[in-house]
C-alpha cells in the first residue's frame, strides 16, 4: 500500500510538473536569437491569419471592407492574449514568470509590434481572397477591385462605378448629394457575361436607379464593362416641374366637393358679399378645408388670403398634353433645345439622318416648325427642341457645336442601338 502510494505520488508529481512547462510564458529573449525569430514568425503568422479571417468574414456578412482599425486591433490582441495567458499559466503553476524584466518587456513589445505590422498584409490578403472567391459564386454586387484571374475565368462583366468627383450632374435636373455619390463610388456590379452592349448598359441603369435611389442616370458604357461617362441626377419632386409657365399653386381655405380629387378642374367661388366666381383651376391637392389649385397667375392674385372660397367641379376634359408631360416626368427620355452653331457637324445634314426625336424646329429667322419632316435640313442658328435619352442628346449637342464628326452623329451602331457621343458642349442647350 504504501508502495502503491508512493508510486501514485511520482506520477501525480509528474504530470504536475508536466503542465507547469507546458503552461510557462514563452521564456525567449534576444540573447537566443534563433529561437527568437522563430518565435517572432511564429506571432506574425498568427496575426495574418486573424486578420484575413477577420477580413474575408467581414466581406460576406456586410458586403463592404473590414476597417483597418478592427484587423490591426485583431491582430494585436491575438499575441496579446498568447502572452497574458502563459504568463497567468506559469503563475498558477507557482512559478514566478519575469515579466518586468527588461528583456521580457522588451521581447514582449517587438512582439506586439510585429503583429501590428504583419496585420494589414492579412487584412488586405482576406478582403482580396473574399472579393474573388464570392464573384466565382455569382454575387451580384461587390465593393473591391478583381483579381485579373477572376476577370478571365468569370462567367461575368464586372462594372466599376468611376470615384465621386468623376460622378457628373445631369443638366437641368437635380442634384445627387454627394453622400449618395460617395455610396455608389468605386463600387463593382456583376452583370451576365452574355449581354450585349445596349442590354448591359440598361441593366446598369436599373441596378443603379434601384440600389441607389437615384431618379436618373446617364452611362456611356463600352461590351467589355468600360464606364466612359456617368452622370446622375434626382427626380424633380414637388408641383414646380408640373406647372405650365405663367400659372401658379395656391393653397386657399375651401369647401371642395367631397368626391373632388387632385387633378379636376375646379371652379373657384367667392360666396360673400355675393356669390362670384374668381378663378377656374386644376385641383392638385386637398387636405381638410385646405385645397391646392393651380391658376394663372393673373387668377392667382385675384385671391384673398383672409376669404373662405368654395370650389365647383367641371365636367372632365381631354389634357393630352399634360398627360404627356407627366408621362415624360417619369421616363428616361426628357426633352431639350439645342442650337446648331455654323460650321458644326450637324449644319447640312437632314431630320432623317439624326437617330432621335425632332420635336420642333425654329430657324434662326422664322417661326417655329412643328414636327418637321425628315427631309428638313439643319442650319446654323437653328434651335432644334428633341425628345430623348441623355445619352442621345450629349451627342447631338456635341454634333451641333462641332465636337464630333458628322459621321460619329449620323451612324448607328451595328446592332442598331442609338450611338453615344464623346463629349459635352458647354451652352446653347435647355433642358425639361
Amino acid at each position: 500500500m504504501i508502495a502503491t502510494a508512493a508510486s501514485s505520488g511520482v506520477d501525480v508529481g509528474s504530470l504536475w510538473h508536466l503542465a507547469s512547462i507546458a503552461a510557462s510564458p514563452v521564456e525567449v529573449g534576444f540573447a537566443r536569437p534563433r529561437q527568437a525569430a522563430v518565435t517572432l514568425v511564429t506571432f506574425g503568422m498568427l496575426s495574418v491569419l486573424v486578420a484575413g479571417t477577420a477580413a474575408l468574414t467581414y466581406r460576406w456578412y456586410f458586403r463592404d471592407e473590414i476597417p483597418e482599425g478592427v484587423t490591426l486591433l485583431l491582430g494585436v490582441s491575438v499575441v496579446a492574449l498568447y502572452l497574458n495567458t502563459t504568463s497567468l499559466g506559469a503563475i498558477a503553476a507557482g512559478d514566478s514568470p519575469a515579466l518586468l524584466e527588461p528583456e521580457s518587456v522588451f521581447f514582449n513589445v517587438v512582439s506586439l509590434g510585429v503583429a501590428a505590422f504583419t496585420a494589414p498584409a492579412g487584412r488586405y490578403v482576406g478582403d482580396r481572397l473574399a472579393v474573388d472567391v464570392f464573384a466565382l459564386s455569382g454575387a451580384s454586387q461587390l465593393e473591391g477591385e478583381l483579381t485579373g484571374i477572376v476577370r478571365a475565368v468569370g462567367r461575368f462583366t464586372s462594372v466599376t462605378l468611376p470615384p465621386a468627383e468623376e460622378i457628373n450632374d445631369m443638366d437641368t435636373y437635380d442634384p445627387v448629394s454627394p453622400e449618395k455619390k460617395a455610396e455608389m463610388a468605386k463600387k463593382t456590379l456583376l452583370f451576365s457575361r452574355k449581354l450585349s452592349g445596349e442590354e448591359l448598359r440598361e441593366r446598369l441603369v436599373e441596378r443603379v436607379k434601384s440600389d441607389y435611389g437615384v431618379g436618373y442616370v446617364d452611362v456611356d458604357i463600352t461590351e467589355d464593362g468600360a464606364v466612359e461617362y456617368f452622370g446622375v441626377g434626382s427626380r424633380a419632386a414637388g408641383l414646380g416641374p408640373t406647372l405650365a409657365p405663367g400659372s401658379a399653386a395656391v393653397s386657399v381655405a375651401a369647401d371642395p366637393p367631397n368626391n373632388a380629387t387632385a387633378g379636376d378642374m375646379v371652379q373657384v367661388w367667392r360666396t360673400e358679399p355675393e356669390l362670384e366666381r374668381v378663378a377656374t383651376g386644376e385641383l392638385r391637392g386637398v387636405a381638410g378645408d385646405a385645397a391646392t389649385v393651380a391658376l394663372d397667375e393673373s387668377d392667382a392674385e385675384a385671391l384673398v388670403e383672409e376669404e373662405s372660397y368654395r370650389l365647383v367641379t367641371l365636367p372632365a376634359e381631354p389634357q393630352a398634353d399634360r398627360e404627356f408631360a407627366s408621362l415624360l416626368r417619369t421616363a428616361d427620355e426628357t426633352m431639350a433645345a439645342i442650337t446648331v452653331t455654323a460650321g458644326s457637324a450637324l449644319a447640312g445634314s437632314t431630320v432623317g439622318d439624326v437617330p432621335i426625336v425632332v420635336a420642333a424646329v425654329r430657324p434662326e429667322n422664322g417661326s417655329v416648325q412643328p414636327i418637321p419632316t425628315g427631309a428638313y435640313t439643319f442650319g446654323a442658328g437653328d434651335l432644334v427642341y428633341l425628345v430623348g435619352r441623355p445619352d442621345a442628346l450629349r451627342q447631338f449637342e456635341a454634333g451641333a457645336a462641332g465636337e464630333s464628326d458628322r459621321n460619329d452623329v449620323e451612324a448607328e451602331s451595328p446592332d442598331g442601338d442609338e450611338p453615344r457621343a464623346g463629349g459635352r458642349a458647354d451652352g446653347g442647350t435647355q433642358r425639361s
